[in-house]
Protein backbone atom coordinates (compact mmCIF):
# COMPACT_ATOMS: atom_id res chain seq x y z
CA UNK A 1 0.00 0.00 0.00
CA UNK A 2 1.58 3.11 -1.26
CA UNK A 3 0.12 6.11 1.05
CA UNK A 4 -0.34 6.05 5.24
CA UNK A 5 -4.20 7.12 6.33
CA UNK A 6 -4.97 10.20 5.98
CA UNK A 7 -5.63 12.48 9.05
CA UNK A 8 -8.69 14.05 6.95
CA UNK A 9 -9.58 12.15 4.65
CA UNK A 10 -12.10 15.49 3.53
CA UNK A 11 -9.78 17.69 3.09
CA UNK A 12 -8.10 16.11 -0.14
CA UNK A 13 -11.49 14.89 -2.09
CA UNK A 14 -9.85 14.12 -5.47
CA UNK A 15 -5.92 13.59 -4.38
CA UNK A 16 -5.80 10.28 -6.11
CA UNK A 17 -7.10 11.83 -9.49
CA UNK A 18 -10.01 9.35 -9.31
CA UNK A 19 -13.12 10.60 -10.70
CA UNK A 20 -16.46 10.19 -8.00
CA UNK A 21 -18.36 7.90 -10.37
CA UNK A 22 -15.93 5.03 -10.43
CA UNK A 23 -16.95 2.52 -8.01
CA UNK A 24 -15.69 0.69 -5.20
CA UNK A 25 -15.48 -2.25 -7.39
CA UNK A 26 -14.03 -0.72 -10.08
CA UNK A 27 -10.97 0.53 -7.97
CA UNK A 28 -11.06 -2.94 -6.32
CA UNK A 29 -10.29 -4.17 -9.90
CA UNK A 30 -7.56 -1.26 -10.79
CA UNK A 31 -5.66 -2.23 -7.69
CA UNK A 32 -5.28 -5.51 -8.79
CA UNK A 33 -4.09 -4.42 -12.11
CA UNK A 34 -1.46 -2.54 -10.04
CA UNK A 35 -2.85 0.42 -10.08
CA UNK A 36 -1.72 1.54 -6.34
CA UNK A 37 -3.63 5.29 -6.68
CA UNK A 38 -6.80 3.53 -6.69
CA UNK A 39 -6.47 1.72 -2.98
CA UNK A 40 -5.65 4.91 -1.96
CA UNK A 41 -9.41 6.03 -3.23
CA UNK A 42 -10.88 3.13 -1.19
CA UNK A 43 -8.91 4.31 2.06
CA UNK A 44 -9.87 7.95 1.58
CA UNK A 45 -13.51 6.70 0.79
CA UNK A 46 -13.61 4.05 4.18
CA UNK A 47 -11.26 5.64 6.49
CA UNK A 48 -13.59 7.62 8.69
CA UNK A 49 -16.05 4.48 8.85
CA UNK A 50 -13.50 2.06 9.61
CA UNK A 51 -12.48 4.65 12.08
CA UNK A 52 -15.41 4.73 13.78
CA UNK A 53 -16.63 1.16 13.99
CA UNK A 54 -13.29 0.10 15.76
CA UNK A 55 -13.18 3.26 17.71
CA UNK A 56 -17.09 1.76 18.76
CA UNK A 57 -15.71 -1.50 20.16
CA UNK A 58 -13.03 -0.37 21.52
CA UNK A 59 -13.10 2.72 23.03
CA UNK A 60 -9.73 3.82 22.16
CA UNK A 61 -8.83 6.04 19.42
CA UNK A 62 -5.23 5.40 19.24
CA UNK A 63 -6.48 1.38 19.24
CA UNK A 64 -8.81 2.40 16.83
CA UNK A 65 -6.37 4.65 14.43
CA UNK A 66 -3.87 0.87 14.77
CA UNK A 67 -6.40 -1.53 14.07
CA UNK A 68 -7.88 0.57 11.18
CA UNK A 69 -4.32 0.52 9.61
CA UNK A 70 -3.88 -3.44 10.20
CA UNK A 71 -7.66 -3.46 8.27
CA UNK A 72 -6.65 -1.14 5.33
CA UNK A 73 -3.05 -3.12 5.05
CA UNK A 74 -4.90 -6.67 5.75
CA UNK A 75 -7.40 -5.97 2.73
CA UNK A 76 -4.86 -4.72 0.57
CA UNK A 77 -2.99 -8.09 0.49
CA UNK A 78 -6.30 -10.31 0.22
CA UNK A 79 -7.94 -8.29 -2.52
CA UNK A 80 -7.85 -11.55 -4.54
CA UNK A 81 -10.08 -13.29 -1.78
CA UNK A 82 -12.54 -10.87 -2.41
CA UNK A 83 -15.38 -12.70 -4.38
CA UNK A 84 -17.50 -9.49 -5.19
CA UNK A 85 -15.26 -6.22 -5.76
CA UNK A 86 -18.56 -4.50 -5.34
CA UNK A 87 -18.77 -5.33 -1.84
CA UNK A 88 -15.73 -3.88 -0.94
CA UNK A 89 -17.30 -1.78 1.94
CA UNK A 90 -19.02 -4.74 3.69
CA UNK A 91 -15.91 -6.71 3.56
CA UNK A 92 -13.72 -3.81 4.83
CA UNK A 93 -16.02 -4.00 7.50
CA UNK A 94 -15.76 -7.36 9.11
CA UNK A 95 -11.85 -7.69 8.81
CA UNK A 96 -11.98 -4.13 11.07
CA UNK A 97 -14.55 -5.69 13.47
CA UNK A 98 -12.49 -9.13 13.31
CA UNK A 99 -9.16 -7.21 14.51
CA UNK A 100 -10.61 -4.91 16.84
CA UNK A 101 -12.78 -8.02 18.78
CA UNK A 102 -9.03 -9.54 18.51
CA UNK A 103 -7.33 -6.44 20.08
CA UNK A 104 -10.33 -6.61 22.99
CA UNK A 105 -9.22 -10.11 23.31
CA UNK A 106 -5.66 -9.15 23.67
CA UNK A 107 -5.98 -6.46 26.22
CA UNK A 108 -6.33 -7.61 29.63
CA UNK A 109 -8.03 -4.54 31.07
CA UNK A 110 -11.06 -2.93 28.75
CA UNK A 111 -11.09 1.07 27.64
CA UNK A 112 -14.10 2.74 28.84
CA UNK A 113 -16.11 4.06 26.49
CA UNK A 114 -17.74 7.65 26.45
CA UNK A 115 -21.05 7.43 27.87
CA UNK A 116 -21.65 10.40 25.44
CA UNK A 117 -20.61 8.11 22.59
CA UNK A 118 -22.39 5.26 24.06
CA UNK A 119 -25.96 6.68 23.93
CA UNK A 120 -25.60 9.13 20.93
CA UNK A 121 -25.28 11.87 23.46
CA UNK A 122 -28.57 11.54 25.20
CA UNK A 123 -29.88 10.01 28.06
CA UNK A 124 -31.17 6.46 27.66
CA UNK A 125 -34.64 7.68 27.93
CA UNK A 126 -34.81 10.10 25.55
CA UNK A 127 -37.20 9.09 22.80
CA UNK A 128 -35.09 10.61 19.87
CA UNK A 129 -32.02 8.13 21.52
CA UNK A 130 -33.38 4.76 21.02
CA UNK A 131 -36.88 5.40 18.97
CA UNK A 132 -39.26 2.77 18.83
CA UNK A 133 -37.40 0.66 20.94
CA UNK A 134 -39.21 -0.03 24.04
CA UNK A 135 -37.78 -3.16 25.01
CA UNK A 136 -34.23 -2.16 24.75
CA UNK A 137 -32.34 -1.57 28.22
CA UNK A 138 -30.69 1.35 27.29
CA UNK A 139 -33.80 3.02 26.68
CA UNK A 140 -35.08 2.42 30.69
CA UNK A 141 -31.75 2.88 32.10
CA UNK A 142 -32.02 6.31 34.17
CA UNK A 143 -30.04 8.43 36.89
CA UNK A 144 -26.81 9.38 37.68
CA UNK A 145 -25.02 5.79 37.92
CA UNK A 146 -26.00 5.17 34.31
CA UNK A 147 -22.72 5.42 32.29
CA UNK A 148 -20.28 3.90 34.59
CA UNK A 149 -22.66 1.09 35.40
CA UNK A 150 -23.67 0.48 31.47
CA UNK A 151 -20.15 0.25 30.45
CA UNK A 152 -19.53 -2.35 33.21
CA UNK A 153 -22.70 -3.69 31.67
CA UNK A 154 -21.58 -4.24 28.47
CA UNK A 155 -18.48 -4.95 29.02
CA UNK A 156 -19.90 -8.40 30.50
CA UNK A 157 -21.35 -9.76 27.53
CA UNK A 158 -19.73 -11.76 25.04
CA UNK A 159 -17.57 -10.77 22.37
CA UNK A 160 -20.80 -11.21 20.08
CA UNK A 161 -23.45 -10.23 21.73
CA UNK A 162 -21.50 -6.59 22.63
CA UNK A 163 -20.65 -6.26 18.96
CA UNK A 164 -24.44 -6.58 18.03
CA UNK A 165 -25.57 -4.09 20.58
CA UNK A 166 -22.76 -1.71 19.56
CA UNK A 167 -23.82 -1.98 15.79
CA UNK A 168 -27.33 -2.33 16.43
CA UNK A 169 -28.35 -0.67 19.13
CA UNK A 170 -25.98 2.02 19.69
CA UNK A 171 -25.45 3.11 16.02
CA UNK A 172 -28.61 1.89 14.47
CA UNK A 173 -27.37 -0.32 11.59
CA UNK A 174 -29.57 -1.67 9.82
CA UNK A 175 -29.63 -5.52 11.00
CA UNK A 176 -28.40 -6.38 7.49
CA UNK A 177 -25.14 -4.63 7.20
CA UNK A 178 -24.46 -6.00 11.14
CA UNK A 179 -24.75 -9.16 9.65
CA UNK A 180 -22.45 -8.43 6.93
CA UNK A 181 -20.06 -6.93 9.29
CA UNK A 182 -20.07 -9.74 11.57
CA UNK A 183 -20.10 -12.18 8.85
CA UNK A 184 -22.94 -14.19 10.22
CA UNK A 185 -26.74 -14.08 9.48
CA UNK A 186 -29.53 -11.37 10.40
CA UNK A 187 -31.01 -14.23 12.35
CA UNK A 188 -27.87 -14.61 14.20
CA UNK A 189 -27.81 -10.94 14.89
CA UNK A 190 -31.28 -10.42 16.16
CA UNK A 191 -30.33 -13.81 18.62
CA UNK A 192 -27.04 -11.85 19.59
CA UNK A 193 -28.91 -8.53 20.40
CA UNK A 194 -32.18 -10.84 22.13
CA UNK A 195 -29.48 -12.34 24.80
CA UNK A 196 -27.54 -9.29 25.05
CA UNK A 197 -30.57 -7.25 26.28
CA UNK A 198 -31.89 -9.95 28.21
CA UNK A 199 -28.31 -9.88 29.81
CA UNK A 200 -28.18 -6.36 30.32
CA UNK A 201 -31.55 -6.47 31.99
CA UNK A 202 -30.21 -8.98 34.74
CA UNK A 203 -27.50 -7.10 34.95
CA UNK A 204 -28.90 -3.58 35.52
CA UNK A 205 -32.17 -4.24 36.93
CA UNK A 206 -31.66 -2.03 40.11
CA UNK A 207 -31.13 0.84 37.79
CA UNK A 208 -34.30 -0.34 35.09
CA UNK A 209 -37.27 2.27 35.45
CA UNK A 210 -40.12 0.11 36.50
CA UNK A 211 -42.71 0.46 33.66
Amino acid sequence: MSAPLKDNPADESNACGVAPSVSDGQLVEQTMAGDRKAFDELIKRHQAKAVARSYRLLGNMHDAAEVTQDAFMKAYTSLRTLESPEKFAGWLMRIVSNLSLNKRRDRRKSAALPTDDLLGGMDAGSSHARSGRADDPFQQVAGKEMGVRLFKALDQLSEKQRQAIVMFTIEEMPQKEVAQAMDCSVEAVKWHVFQGRKRLREILKDLLVEQ
